[in-house]
């Protein structure tokens, strides 16, 4: 075990294992549910246009929820756009960070990316040198490759669990708990109850006015773009 330990948290190998150790503690709070992530941990990204149009989200203020729900359909993306995607466009497409939640396909490309490098470097023995860390920056295209073959099958199964089947929901004018705290253009998540079932929608503030994490809200509309509702805190 010891040995183990050695291995997985060399100098060679400390950084991904650290990463795999944060995502999976990510995906154990996701599971778990109910807590606040609203550290102001907002990202401001300079989006064009294009990308705006394409994501429906828009830029400036994504927060870490965002993110790591983000997913972006690639119908989407080569549907409506006239110019020619961008090389970083069509990286994330070609290796499924496109079609598919980020998140799951990141994690999955960690785990393959630091497995390969962790069982070489072992192998090899060279974990704690400088031919190790050659290993892993080597490692890290075919881990890509890898991944979009092991993630490729999981489309289907994400396509057909999120094919709107709420969308004849009617959520106008029903009640709600805010999940993370919005303002202004900021985007957050709302739990509503339908028929004893909890569904998670997008939501942001009607009139720009804080809403903080936790609040009774009502839905008071849907956003022109459908991606979205504007709602605003209720008290009974």
């Amino acid at each position: 075990m010891t040995d183990l330990l050695n291995i997985l948290f060399s100098e060679v190998n400390m950084v991904l294992s650290i990463l795999l150790i944060v995502l999976i503690l990510y995906w154990i709070v996701t599971m778990i549910g109910g807590l606040d992530f609203d550290l102001d941990f907002d990202i401001d990204v300079d989006l064009d246009a294009d990308l705006e149009v394409d994501t429906g989200i828009e830029g400036g203020n994504m927060d870490f929820e965002d993110i790591s729900n983000a997913e972006i359909n690639q119908e989407d993306v080569l549907g409506k756009r006239r110019k020619p995607l961008k090389w970083w466009q069509l990286f994330l497409i070609y290796f499924n960070f496109v079609g598919l939640p980020f998140m799951f396909t990141f994690t999955c490309w960690i785990f393959i990316w630091w497995f390969i490098t962790a069982i070489t470097t072992a192998i090899t023995y060279s974990y704690d040198n400088v031919f190790g860390f050659i290993i892993m920056l080597l490692a890290f295209f075919p881990a890509l490759f890898i991944n979009k073959i092991f993630t490729t099958p999981f489309k289907g199964f994400f396509k057909n669990l999120n094919k709107d089947g709420d969308v004849a929901i009617d959520f106008l004018g029903r009640q709600g708990i805010l999940m993370s705290s919005i303002s202004k253009n900021k985007m957050g998540n709302a739990e509503v109850k339908v028929d004893g079932n909890s569904m998670s929608i997008y939501v942001k503030s009607l009139t720009g006015k804080p809403i903080t994490y936790g609040s009774n809200i009502l839905i008071i509309k849907r956003s022109s773009d459908s991606n979205y509702y504007l709602v605003q805190s209720y008290n009974d």
